[in-house]
């Protein structure tokens, strides 16, 4: 049987990363003398200690409400529901942006405004409801980004070009595929959260990044502000980036012969067993990094 997850020694482990005592992170959080301790011994925290703690260890409110196995509060949750199946296509031409048109296309995306949400917060799928484990909480925090099964197994190939099956992320999430150091990576990529934080939640160090993208964290970042957006508002950024991506392709000489087209990105019609693709290295091809 897994064991239930201890969110106050993880608490104490970001504690110790950051050099902080309980008096120090009380302060910082605006927390009484008691409710920390409480905490640290066990105790379940309330919405107001998650969101005055999420700022003092420099967490997203939202990913603590589920480490801490609380329901996110819809003010915190994605916008969405139904925009989380596009993600991946703003995350494809992104990774194919010159370095300096990337900051353009968050500043963009950061500065488009949040609308009224539309649908109201949907409860886990009977297929997310995860027991515990390092694993599940991965996942939980996966779908904090508005990312189902499929989404993720498209999103993470686009942003470390490396392709899993959605079956496959079902499989750390319930606990039957074992969470590798390389899987862990892969999570860094595309959650906002640092892989010293991931370490100290999972047990796990996370591989170096293979990944011959962009900063991870500009990715990451990039998916965690798109999950207040809605399918329309995501659709326009994703038309915007193509623009981007197209003024900074050089031109083509009228003379010049024309290049082979090249295939579009997309999820390979098999797997191996394993939820990789049946190639050496498990690593996508180049074609698959546009």
């Amino acid at each position: 049987m897994t064991e239930p997850f201890d969110f106050g020694a993880f608490l104490e482990r970001l504690m110790d990363r950051r050099r902080l005592d309980a008096a120090m992170l009380s302060r910082a959080a605006g927390l009484a003398g008691g409710e920390l301790s409480s905490v640290l011994r066990g105790g379940a925290p309330g919405p107001s200690v998650l969101r005055g703690l999420a700022p003092a260890l420099e967490l997203h409110a939202a990913d603590l409400f589920v480490i801490a196995g609380a329901r996110v509060p819809d003010d915190l949750a994605p916008v969405d529901p139904e925009a989380g199946s596009d993600v991946h296509r703003l995350v494809r031409v992104a990774v194919a942006l010159p370095d300096e048109r990337r900051p353009e296309l968050a500043h963009v995306v950061g500065s488009m405004p949040q609308e009224e949400r539309v649908l109201p917060v949907p409860p886990p799928r009977p297929h997310e409801r995860y027991p515990g484990g390092p694993g599940a909480l991965l996942m939980r925090l996966v779908r904090n980004r508005n990312l189902g099964w499929t989404a993720t197994a498209h999103t993470f190939l686009a942003a470390t070009g490396r392709y899993w099956s959605a079956a496959t992320y079902g499989g750390i999430g319930r606990g039957t595929v074992p969470l590798t150091d390389e899987l862990l990576a892969d999570f860094c990529a595309v959650l906002d959260v640092c892989g010293e934080d991931l370490a100290a939640l999972t047990g796990i160090t996370p591989a170096t990044p293979r990944s011959t993208g962009p900063c991870p964290g500009e990715v990451a970042g990039l998916i965690w502000d798109v999950r207040r957006l809605t399918a329309a508002q995501l659709e326009r950024a994703v038309e915007y980036a193509e623009s981007l991506r197209d003024r900074a392709r050089p031109l083509t000489p009228p003379d010049a012969p024309t290049p082979p087209a090249s295939p579009d990105i997309g999820l390979p019609p098999t797997a191996s067993p394993g939820g990789r693709i049946p190639h050496s290295g498990g690593s996508a091809d180049s074609s698959k990094n546009r």
